[in-house]
């Protein structure tokens, strides 16, 4: 297979071209044109270019091309799925989720082309009409990263069309293949040319170019907490709005009434689902002493079956890591936990025929607050248990961390889940649940290491995209000047 950049409504070839690889088995799965900082220069005039007549189309009417979006999205979820296995590796159960979340949000999102609220209020003056409406921001650049490589570019493209938005989107180098075709899924809808331009490139150059570029006034970018804050000071220097999602360090709290089985399955997923390679993963399990005990065992044994594999086979439990860098970061920080807690499974690189990136599950006991394993992200299959004697330890220990994206808590007592609910600050907070599965219906992001403050679905993501107007309309046919000939001394 072979992929090209879209700019102003074309597929564009590359001077150079780079090579995706599956990571289960190390084969080459396409090659991708190579966009160069030039093509940066002709995306952004084209997506500049194209934004008047986008802006001033209808927003229902732009409303009814991301259903057709969905639409087309549904009837090749399959074929997606598989490719989308085929470039990052999680397995093909969450493959198919990761297409569905974006359908999901095609269909919302075309809902608010109806909607797009704005609001009237009272005003202070007689014969006086006040009004606050959205506009649309402008250029939008889009970077985002290969774990969830159709999910989460939905909640940013999506939005950002349907409130009047052009956008260019630099998707990670990871993960090109399923990007192109989500692309192309846009093409056919009949995506108006300029509104959506695609840039791939291996490296900083091009991410770095759009960031920069002074035609483009909002970005949004989905990665890594060292990377993040490195565009915000260069965001922040051009008085651009920016919108982060970063890193996680998330925990999942145990009582001592919790439902035992049901805690060992939902860890089990939230730890080790897509690898581990999630910034909702669980990546700590902050245990009641007095359930501690059964639930390592419990954890040990079922972690011990978990099947490693090519995703695309429906058996296997967790897939490959990304390439071999992540897999020798993930062995380096698994080694050096080591040195400060005590390994129950896992802790090695995993061989599956002799080929791929794999990482055998791992569960570490014996962790203390502060610690590496305690405080810093792995982004693999790595569990960290801590005990705790009570609640407000628990959330003590949890609300220490410099990330705050995700927090689960079971517990059959519904007091300590209000206090939970209240005490917790991370921006998603579970009840008898793991740490993962957003709905695209409600605001998601995080505080703290984890974020900048803006929320990615729900309504919440329209904030991103757009701008207040305030309009004031005065039909009393004289001067009235609010604050001041309406307030008598």
């Amino acid at each position: 297979m072979k992929f090209q950049n879209y700019i102003n409504g074309k597929w564009v070839k590359g001077k150079s071209a780079f090579q995706t690889i599956n990571p289960a088995n190390e084969e080459i799965v396409a090659e991708i044109a190579q966009a160069e900082i030039s093509d940066v220069d002709a995306a952004v005039s084209a997506a500049k270019n194209a934004f008047n007549a986008w802006r001033l189309t209808p927003a229902p009417l732009r409303g009814e091309l991301l259903f057709k979006v969905g639409d087309i999205l549904k009837q090749k979820k399959e074929e997606l799925s598989q490719l989308l296995t085929r470039d990052m590796g999680k397995v093909i159960a969450e493959a198919r989720g990761d297409v569905q979340e974006a359908i999901d949000m095609a269909y919302f999102m075309g809902g608010e082309g109806r909607r797009l609220l704005g609001y009237t209020a009272p005003v202070e003056m007689m014969n006086k009409f006040g009004m606050a409406v959205r506009d649309p921001s402008g250029v939008v650049g889009l970077i985002t990263p290969w774990n969830f490589p159709i999910a989460v570019p939905s909640w940013k493209i999506f939005p950002a069309l349907v409130a009047g938005n052009t956008i260019i989107w630099k998707p990670s180098p990871e993960t090109p293949a399923i990007s192109a075709a989500f692309v192309k899924v846009f093409e056919e809808a009949g995506i108006p040319a300029g509104v959506f331009n695609l840039l791939m490139a291996p490296g900083a150059d091009v991410a770095k170019a759009l960031v920069d570029h002074p035609d483009v006034r909002v970005l949004s970018f989905t990665g890594s907490t060292t990377t993040g804050r490195s565009i915000a000071e260069a965001a922040g220097k051009l008085n651009k709005k920016l919108s982060l999602e970063m890193g996680g360090k998330n925990a999942i709290i145990v009582m001592d009434d919790a439902n035992l089985d049901l805690v060992v399955d939902a860890s089990l997923w939230a730890a080790f689902g897509t690898t581990g390679q999630r910034c909702t993963a669980a990546s700590r399990l902050i245990v009641q002493k007095g359930i501690a005990g059964k639930l390592k065992e419990a954890l040990t044994e079922r972690t011990k079956k978990l099947k490693l594999g090519d995703g695309l086979d429906s058996k296997v439990d967790v897939g490959p890591v990304i390439n071999k860098t992540a897999l020798e970061r993930i062995h380096s920080m698994v080694q050096a936990g080591a040195k400060e807690a005590r390994v129950l499974v896992g802790a090695s690189v995993a061989d599956v025929n002799g080929k791929g990136f794999f990482y055998s599950p791992t569960l570490f006991d014996g962790v203390k607050p502060g610690s590496m394993l305690e405080a810093e992200e792995i982004f693999g299959p790595v569990l960290s248990i801590i005990e705790v004697n009570s609640l407000e330890e628990a959330i003590e220990v949890n609300n220490r961390s410099k990330y705050g994206l995700s927090t689960s808590i079971f517990t059959q007592d519904v007091n300590r889940a209000f206090t939970a609910m209240r005490d917790i600050f991370t921006g998603l907070v579970y009840i008898n649940h793991g740490t993962t599965g957003a709905e695209i219906q409600f605001p998601f992001g995080g505080v703290r290491g984890t974020g900048n403050g803006h929320r990615e679905a729900g309504q919440a993501a329209l904030e991103v995209f757009t701008e207040w107007k305030s309009i004031y309309v005065d039909y009393s046919g004289k001067l009235q000047r609010a604050q001041i000939d309406n307030r008598e001394e």
